[in-house]
């Protein structure tokens, strides 16, 4: 339904009362804006009561107006410009108290990530990743800060992680070239989706690959495909990406891994711990202060 709001919105418009049809209006003249309101801004915004946004939600076919909002924010996802974030920005965290309000928002992500994310899925990933004879990585744009963290934490555990980090489509392709049915693809990507990432899935599935999607939705394209989706709230707050959530998954999967794992991680760190040692990789603190 997300993806037919406006059409569904423009066919019920003449059955619509004079209320709902102002809403209905401002949603398909202001869809990246509305998406941010809640029920009584955007009654005031149009000039209705509260009540009659509600009922709004109701007759389109949503159980309430919370349903409504989060159906044109996934709409919405993978079409807001830079331009347009920054102006959702100013609509839904201001200039006052930005640190709370940002802050907040993010522990808002992540209640509705844990929420959201299948335990199936989540287990799943783990045990398919522990079982691969490769285990291929990819991020892009912001996503590749996620990727490179955790190709880090997998190459402690593993010694058979790629981290796919392509500079053109023809690299791309050399890159996940010999994957095959025993191997696993994690694909990173959240709005806006990258093309790389899309075709890179696409792919790697037609090689019989396992396809581990860490995104924000079921509708996002790399989730198309995959054998396991693991769902992580970035909704923006601004032209940056909230990166809290997909994190905190990340880190949930290096944790799961590393428990299962637990006597061949604890050698290698004991074998870095005396290699960093000998080579003087971190500075020694003792706790005494000059």
């Amino acid at each position: 339904m997300n993806r037919d709001l406006i059409s569904l919105v423009q066919r019920q418009m003449p059955d619509f009362s004079k209320g709902q049809r102002l809403i209905g209006q401002y949603i398909i003249d202001h869809y990246d804006k509305a998406a941010f309101m809640t029920a009584s801004k955007l009654g005031a915004t149009v000039g209705v009561s509260e009540s009659t946004v509600v009922r709004f939600a109701s007759e389109i076919g949503y159980e309430g107006y919370p349903q409504l909002q989060r159906a044109i924010q996934e709409m919405i996802r993978n079409r807001l410009t830079s331009v347009q974030r920054i102006e959702v920005t100013n609509d839904q965290i201001g200039t006052s108290d930005v640190l709370s309000k940002v802050l907040n928002l993010d522990i808002e992500k992540i209640r509705r990530t844990l929420e959201e994310t299948s335990r199936t899925d989540f287990n799943g990933a783990v045990d398919d990743i522990i079982a691969a004879r490769r285990i291929y990585i990819m991020g892009v744009r912001s996503s590749s800060a996620l990727a490179v963290f955790l190709s880090t934490y997998f190459n402690y555990i593993f010694d058979n992680v790629v981290l796919v980090n392509p500079s053109s489509t023809s690299e791309l392709f050399e890159q996940i070239l010999r994957i095959g049915p025993e191997d696993v693809f994690i694909a990173i990507s959240f709005p806006r989706y990258s093309k790389r990432t899309v075709s890179a899935v696409h792919y790697c599935q037609s090689r019989g690959a396992r396809i581990i999607a860490v995104t924000d939705s079921h509708l996002s394209p790399v989730a198309e495909n995959a054998d396991r989706v693991l769902l992580a709230r970035s909704d923006m707050a601004s032209f940056v990406d909230s990166l809290v959530a997909p994190l905190s998954i990340v880190n949930a999967l290096i944790v799961s891994i590393g428990l299962k794992k637990r006597d061949e991680v604890a050698d290698t760190f004991r074998r870095l711990e005396d290699i960093w040692d000998d080579y003087n990789v971190y500075e020694k603190v003792d706790g005494k202060r000059g």
